[in-house]
């Protein structure tokens, strides 16, 4: 039970980080930056009805199609984050009804919901969620229409994006567009950015003094392959671990002190596990 309080609150607060963003920077710049509540934007000067009601409306329109057309591949959390988050921008409407700018700038308003946003996208995306909307769109596009996922989200993203044009200017077209593609490399930066690590291969004339080192010092785990040079078909040995930051650091500062002629290459790593043993 208290797991899942946990998991509410945690829900909770990320939805209400993005709703905050996009009622405090996204409406007041005017941008669609590719979400559903950027095309509510769109929409409400179009339609007698607040950003927060549309928002509901097209989130519960797409939960239904999800639901028909895809089975039940969205859990209890989109749901409730979807439904959740125009519930927070209604209050927020409410709370602060002639609100205009935080800081009086469109652009600085657009940066600022991208940030903001990207670290609520994150937190959900981290905890199996999302906020639904555009999410939706592109899992109906890769069912039926067979367009990659990332595509999917990328041109319902770019769509949204340029809608805009249907009422604004093209200045914030313009706006639009660019904050939908640096939307994508920030939430992108925050979802992988926090499980990147180094993937580090060393050839080193001091082989054990390496393998110790990776063993006792930064308890973390190595792989040794043999290996034979191209020029003098030389036989080394090889070893390859895979350490945080703090970890790298460390490993190169030892190298530099003891081998600094070792031959290092260097990775950067997004994702690692142990996959399970096929059942025959």
């Amino acid at each position: 039970m208290k797991k899942i309080v946990k998991e509410l609150v945690i829900l909770t607060l990320a939805t209400l980080l993005i709703a905050a963003a996009v009622f405090f920077f996204l409406i007041p710049s005017h941008a669609s930056i590719s979400s559903i509540s950027g095309l509510a934007i769109v929409l409400s000067a179009l339609l007698p009805l607040p950003v927060s009601a549309l928002t509901m409306l097209m989130n519960l329109l797409l939960l239904l199609l999800a639901f028909l057309l895809l089975g039940r591949e969205f859990g209890y959390k989109t749901v409730y984050t979807s439904i959740l988050l125009p519930l927070f921008l209604g209050l927020f409407e409410r709370l602060f009804p002639d609100f205009r700018s935080f800081t009086g700038s469109d652009i600085l308003d657009a940066a600022a919901y991208v940030f903001l946003v990207s670290i609520g996208i994150a937190v959900l995306f981290n905890r199996n969620a999302s906020s639904g909307g555009l999410d939706i769109v592109a899992k109906l596009m890769n069912r039926f229409l067979r367009v990659p996922l990332g595509n999917a989200m990328s041109l319902s993203g770019m769509a949204v994006a340029l809608s805009s044009a249907l009422v604004f200017g093209s200045r914030t077209v313009v706006l639009s567009v660019l904050g939908t593609y640096l939307n994508g490399i920030a939430i992108d930066r925050f979802i992988l950015g926090q499980n990147i690590k180094k993937r580090v291969c060393i050839v080193s004339k001091d082989f054990e003094a390496v393998r110790r080192f990776i063993i006792s010092e930064l308890h973390s785990g190595a792989t040794v392959y043999d290996a034979c040079g191209a020029y003098r078909l030389e036989h080394r040995r090889e070893i390859i671990t895979v350490v945080d930051k703090a970890e790298y650091q460390k490993l190169m500062s030892w190298i530099e002190r003891h081998d600094p002629e070792a031959f290092l290459t260097v990775y950067n790593v997004s994702d690692m596990r142990y996959l399970p043993k096929p059942k025959f």
